[in-house]
């Protein structure tokens, strides 16, 4: 029998070309009890995209909204274009011990902390090796100007994975899944997260 339990939030970082995204669907297509944070943005839709599945689309005026509300647990400006985390939503979830798993980078990570101490589990992904990484991103048909780009904006983000509760290499997909859905397993189980645990133990006790 389950205990009762405080739901987390699993912020998974990695830089462009690792996989992340790929281990981050197959966890939520076999994890029951995960969702996917759905972000805040100011950007317009693009061709397929719907409002409250792929993102809340909202105008600069109720971006700045809530973040003079405190309403985002995190936000950032990418190229005069705001995007965010809505508060209400996650905690709510994490009240009925469901999970919560983030697809943001380091920046959007330590602001997660700050904003949720105890409730955040941190997992970077990292490549086998720069050579590997850098044909990735070849392979996706990305022309050389981005690749280079987007290597800077790798070696920035690598800084940043000892600020990770948990580190992989995915130098196989199947195995770092495993590796992902066993790191959320074990912060399921942590004992701080047992709110049900005085109760049940109280419960052995009486006999």
């Amino acid at each position: 029998m389950p205990l009762a339990r405080r739901g987390l939030c699993l912020v998974i970082a990695a830089p462009s070309g690792t996989g992340k995204t790929a281990i981050t669907r197959a966890l939520l297509d076999s994890e029951p009890g995960l969702s996917l944070s759905v972000s805040v943005t100011t950007r317009a839709p693009r061709t397929g995209e719907a409002d409250g599945e792929h993102y809340h689309f909202v105008d600069q005026a109720g971006f700045d909204a809530m973040v003079a509300q405190g309403a985002l647990l995190e936000y950032a400006r990418v190229f005069g274009r705001g995007y965010g985390t809505p508060r209400a939503p996650v905690e709510h979830a994490l009240a009925l011990g469901r999970d919560v798993v983030f697809d943001v980078d380091w920046q959007g990570h330590r602001q997660l902390r700050a904003a949720l101490p105890g409730d955040v589990v941190g997992l970077f992904i990292l490549p086998p090796s720069r050579a590997a990484l850098e044909a990735r991103l070849h392979g996706r048909g990305d022309p050389p100007a981005a690749v280079a780009a987007r290597m800077a904006e790798a070696d920035a983000e690598l800084s940043h994975a000892g600020e990770f509760d948990h580190v992989l290499v995915n130098d196989d997909f199947d195995a770092a899944l495993a590796q992902t859905r066993a790191v959320l397993h074990a912060a399921r189980m942590a004992t701080a997260r047992q709110i049900g645990l005085a109760g049940f133990l109280a419960g052995l006790a009486a006999g």
